[in-house]
């Protein structure tokens, strides 16, 4: 077993060693940001250069931020404006009716901080929000309902952290993404297989079809699509700032469509209302929480605290994980142990993890190294461990001992976006966002060109085992736990790298894969993110992409026990390095979700 320092300097000839950053503050004073953006080049999931970075699914709202950056704006503005983007060329995905958690790097401090923006449950909302007779709804009913929208976040994250560490008012950032509602997007694959995959829903909404499927059709590759009533609705927020949302009109169009459903005539589908008040958007507030953190190759790893279980089960993985060198083990022992520890963290995050202004969420001990060490143990290299697993007791840790009865993992949706910033003076920002489901709760708020979100189901309908205490029940004002990992790697306080995805609770899963596969397994950041994917959440079978379906690897894990099923995408994963000369690099995906874009302010050739 090698020290920390021998690890760490391996993880440095991997990963080349970190420079310094300047701690010198951006001016707020500036040029306004021009009437027109610049032509957008199409994808590219690498770039390599000075004077920030941004990486995201989509190449517009990447040159939003890059336009951001080149305008003297930090990473926070760009991150902003990034998002606000999103919200117009991946509506289904994201947008200010969802909510999301944001982690930010200040290179003059050295510090990483955190904001909740977490959709909350109404004031009404108790633990049988999604129980008749006692027994729990439909899935589909609370998704596609009033039911399932919490408070939105979103805009209130943005205005948290620009009041705290940005330079550029909110009505700037917000102008790229109005321009790009305005004057439109071009439809890509993707865009176009989301709204087919939303149709029916769509349809029973008037207004979502008259947005997204007009006069009954789907977008056309290659077509413009215009949101205008967005981009009245973000010109609105960037004059008159977020309270228009809390407060104002927009909060009275919010509130009437959750309690009064706007279902078309004729509609078959149970559409349930919800209990969203004006009073509840007014009082909503996003929550300032210390980063999770913990030591691994000598590096720091931060994290999303509870509500989120990002952090807190990317950390113990990474712990179980800590005493295996895994830069010289075979690919199927690096599998075998990344499996079995993914599987420990999520008996654990079921039990363990949920709001904690409602639940006592031991974070201490959950990332402590001998809880890790109790359930490592656990884990034998010629045989598999069985799911659903019970969970350990990180207050009192027994080495090999499970505590209780074991609960299977509850469902949570798979669709979000992600972005990664950086800036010329070190900053970084790494922000996932999201509406829950693809497409959200498939209400368009009328006249406003937004979905709102149904992240509501990320709640446990019901315990999954009634023996077994469910920390993730609805509750008045509660955040629903969630799996969204934005993370930020420091050496030193320096900053090595920035990833985070979205995918549901395959995020967790997704994010370690990727912070091994760069840290451990020797690959580039963007051969880590290209890299096919595993998923195992305390389950019967572990998802497997088709590059490792397919492999002779399948073969050989299942010989000591592994059984898997097939999930043709995991995850869709950007972040940036900082490399060894000074210089940003970006990366996002090659294939999945149709690519994602890494672009640079000033791009390098320098290998």
């Amino acid at each position: 077993m090698r020290s920390s320092t021998a690890r760490k300097a391996s993880v440095l000839a991997v990963a080349a060693a970190m420079v310094a950053v300047g701690a010198a503050a951006p001016s707020p004073a500036h040029v306004p940001l021009p009437a027109a953006p610049a032509k957008v080049p199409g994808k590219v999931p690498v770039a390599v250069g000075h004077g920030g970075a941004v990486a995201s699914v989509d190449a517009d709202a990447s040159a939003a931020g890059i336009e951001v950056l080149r305008d003297g704006g930090n990473a926070v503005d760009a991150a902003v404006a990034t998002a606000a983007a999103l919200g117009v060329t991946e509506p289904y995905s994201a947008g200010i009716g969802g909510g999301g958690f944001f982690v930010h790097y200040d290179a003059k401090s050295r510090t990483v901080r955190t904001i909740d923006g977490r959709e909350t449950a109404p004031r009404t909302a108790g633990p049988g929000l999604f129980l008749e007779k006692g027994k729990p709804i439909p899935f589909s009913e609370a998704q596609t309902s009033g039911l399932g929208v919490g408070t939105p976040g979103t805009p209130a994250t943005w205005e948290a952290a620009l009041d705290s560490w940005g330079t550029r008012p909110l009505g700037e950032l917000l102008a790229p993404a109005e321009r790009l509602a305005r004057k439109g997007f071009t439809v890509d694959a993707t865009f176009r297989a989301q709204t087919e995959s939303n149709r029916e829903r769509f349809q029973d909404f008037p207004d979502s079809a008259e947005l997204f499927l007009p006069d009954g059709r789907l977008p056309v590759v290659g077509s413009v699509f215009k949101n205008p009533d967005l981009a009245r609705t973000y010109k609105q927020i960037g004059r008159e700032g977020t309270d228009a949302l809390y407060r104002g009109e927009i909060a009275q169009d919010i509130v009437r469509t959750v309690r009064t459903p706007p279902v078309g005539d004729d509609v078959d589908r149970k559409v349930r209302a919800g209990d969203l008040s004006t009073r509840d958007l007014r009082s909503y507030e996003t929550v300032r929480r210390a980063p999770t953190k913990i030591g691994y190759r000598g590096l720091d790893i931060y994290g999303m605290a509870p509500a989120s279980s990002g952090g807190t089960g990317v950390g113990e993985a990474l712990n179980i994980l800590e005493r295996t060198d895994l830069s010289k083990a075979s690919q199927k022992r690096y599998l075998h142990r990344f499996i079995e520890a993914s599987r420990i963290t999520f008996a654990d995050r079921g039990r363990w993890v949920g709001d904690p202004a409602f639940e006592d969420v031991p974070v201490k001990g959950l990332l402590s190294q001998r809880f890790a060490d109790s359930r490592a143990c656990l884990i034998k290299d010629n045989a598999v461990l069985t799911s659903p697993l019970a969970p350990g007791d990180p207050l009192n840790p027994v080495p090999c001992r499970t505590k209780g009865k074991a609960a299977p993992t509850t469902y949570e949706g798979e669709h979000t976006t992600h972005l990664t910033t950086a800036d010329k003076w070190g900053n970084i920002v790494a922000y996932t966002l999201t509406i829950e489901s693809t497409g959200g709760s498939g209400m368009t708020v009328p006249g406003r060109g937004f979905l709102l979100n149904n992240e509501l189901t990320d709640f446990s309908f019901a315990p999954a085992n009634p023996a077994v205490r469910d920390p993730n029940l609805p509750g008045p004002v509660k955040r629903p736990r969630s799996s969204i990992t934005p993370t930020i790697v420091l050496d030193d306080g320096r900053p090595v790298l920035a990833v985070g995805s979205p995918g549901g609770s395959t995020i967790i899963t997704t994010v370690l894969q990727v912070l091994t596969g760069r840290l451990d397994r020797g690959l580039s950041l963007a051969e880590a993110i290209a890299a096919p994917r595993a998923s195992q959440r305390n389950q019967a079978t572990t998802e497997l992409e088709p590059g490792l379906w397919n492999s002779p690897l399948r073969a050989e894990l299942e010989k000591i026990g592994h059984a898997f099923r097939q999930n043709p995408e995991i995850g869709a994963a950007t972040g940036i390095e900082r490399l060894a000369d000074g210089r940003w690099l970006a990366a996002a995906e090659k294939v999945r979700r149709g690519g994602g874009s890494a672009m640079v302010v000033r791009p390098s050739d320098k290998k």
